[in-house]
């Protein structure tokens, strides 16, 4: 069985849960999808011109989520945990029916997609993967905050830090090379925000759904949440989960190496905008098996699946 070829999953995938800033109760169902699909989400409380596409030029909105709208002004918010957990498992083609305009935030992790969609397997197709190889170093910054891509060999490796004046958070960092690494501790991380932030936050609106179940919450130097972090980078991993995500509105996968101070959703999706500005920026290259080495799919990943 090739790896190296387009996939999509074997069995329908639902979820339900609530929306982490609308607060609503929301299901998705993600279904099989032909080679060449793409990821395609359909708003199923709309009988028209619900199909929107996870493109990063259909991006609207990057306040603490990541929200596509198609040319009707119809919606998919929060996408990110979703989108990341797609790229991880390597599926290239699949329909995502939602019934609201918020993917549910689960645990404020992407690690019940990860489980979820890896126990109702995987369907490979005889289709080969296309992949976007970048030529040229391209960088993007506001103030102090940071994103450059540049040029790879096979990988795509993600150098992320965060700086936070909170002692608890601080300055972390962490680098990852994501179709070569184990990545369940990018994967089970969870999004974060401060205590103090929490207020400000709910008075424009969002975070009605957010919780200790699916957010940590740190109070000066005290992490709130009774069970505490699940790993010692939880913070920057998740940075780089979001990261992974946003990446997969390019809309294939990417080889490049990526680095990031400070950056999240508005800054990813900046890059990718100046990035496609000009064709001499990078490849579309349609992968046959004997071109490359290895797989572009996390091993641990596979192993698990198989």
């Amino acid at each position: 069985m090739s790896y190296l070829t387009q996939k999509t999953i074997k069995n329908n995938v639902s979820f339900s849960g609530v929306a982490l800033h609308t607060g609503l109760d929301v299901n998705i169902c993600i279904k099989p999808a032909n080679p060449n699909f793409g990821i395609v989400f359909k708003r199923v409380d709309l009988k028209t011109n619900n199909l929107v596409y996870p493109n990063f030029m259909n991006v609207t909105n990057t306040s603490l989520n990541t929200t596509v709208e198609n040319e009707f002004g119809v919606k998919i918010a929060t996408i990110e945990h979703l989108m990341g957990a797609l790229f991880g498992l390597g599926i290239d083609n699949a329909l995502i029916e939602i019934d609201n305009e918020e993917v549910p935030i689960l645990d404020g992790s992407a690690k019940d997609f990860i489980q979820k969609i890896m126990l109702s397997g995987i369907k490979v197709s005889d289709a080969p993967i296309k992949i976007i190889k970048i030529n040229k170093k391209i960088e993007y910054s506001e103030g102090e905050k940071y994103i450059s891509i540049q040029p790879s060999t096979l990988s795509l490796d993600i150098d992320f830090e965060l700086k936070y004046s909170n002692k608890i958070i601080g300055n972390q960092k962490n680098k990852v090379k994501v179709y070569e690494d184990d990545l369940t501790d990018v994967y089970n991380s969870r999004t974060f925000c401060l205590f103090k932030d929490i207020e400000y936050i709910k008075k424009n609106g969002l975070a009605k759904g957010g919780s200790l179940d699916n957010a940590i919450v740190v109070k000066d130097e005290e992490v709130l949440n009774p069970e505490g972090l699940r790993n010692s980078k939880e913070f920057v991993n998740h940075k780089i989960l979001d990261c992974i995500g946003d990446l997969y509105t390019s809309g294939y996968r990417i080889v490049a190496g990526i680095k990031c101070s400070q950056g999240g959703h508005y800054l990813t999706n900046q890059l990718l905008r100046k990035v496609f500005l000009n064709k001499d920026n990078f490849s579309i290259l349609e992968i046959k098996e004997k071109n490359l080495p290895h797989t572009l799919i996390n091993r641990d990943l596979l192993k698990s699946i198989a």
